[in-house]
């Protein structure tokens, strides 16, 4: 191919034509590809509260949403978000049928505390430990908080990190659409 100066097009009119068509073919075929192409929750292997190994490939709500929100111990954004979430959460499943597993990423030194934060907070979530960041490597988890919705086939359909209060109204509106609740 070469760079276009414009002037050639007084040489070769027909390139203009063949250019925005062949523009034109590509757009048609790629467009519907790319919106098509879902990030699907990838399989690994994490940990429960209780110790077992749990594959993310058996993360199941029967069709409805799944909110995944990975947080720390250590990261205050993680636990205002989570408890903000937590004030609503029973509306929220009687509603939409929605449910949300929270993914702790506190490493092999934080880990331990865990267990003893959660079972101090009014949260009814699935909590599952991810101490070596298999699953927020895959998912390509940067910081914390960050919470992805996904749809009943797995698929991520939204997602955003940090958190700012209100946030969590933006993330219910995505779930109420999600069900076809505007």
């Amino acid at each position: 191919m070469f760079a276009s100066t414009g002037a050639d097009l007084l040489f070769f009119p027909h390139m203009k034509n063949t250019m925005k068509n062949l523009l034109t073919t590509l757009t048609a075929f790629a467009l519907p590809v790319l919106l098509a192409a879902q990030i699907k929750l990838p399989s690994v292997t994490l940990q429960s509260m209780d110790g077992k190994k749990v594959d993310t490939k058996t993360w199941s709500n029967d069709g409805k949403p799944i909110i995944v929100n990975f947080w720390a111990t250590w990261c205050a954004p993680c636990k205002r978000e989570l408890s903000a979430i937590a004030d609503q959460y029973d509306k929220w499943q009687k509603e939409t049928g929605v449910k949300l597993i929270a993914v702790s990423i506190d490493d092999a030194r934080s880990m331990a505390r865990v267990a003893p934060y959660v079972n101090g907070q009014d949260w009814d979530y699935e909590v599952y430990l991810d101490p070596n960041g298999d699953l927020k490597r895959a998912l390509n988890v940067n910081n914390v908080p960050h919470t992805f919705l996904l749809n009943g086939k797995g698929e991520v359909v939204y997602q955003h990190n940090n958190y700012e209060p209100g946030d969590e109204n933006e993330l219910y509106q995505k779930v109420r659409e999600l069900v076809g609740k505007k």
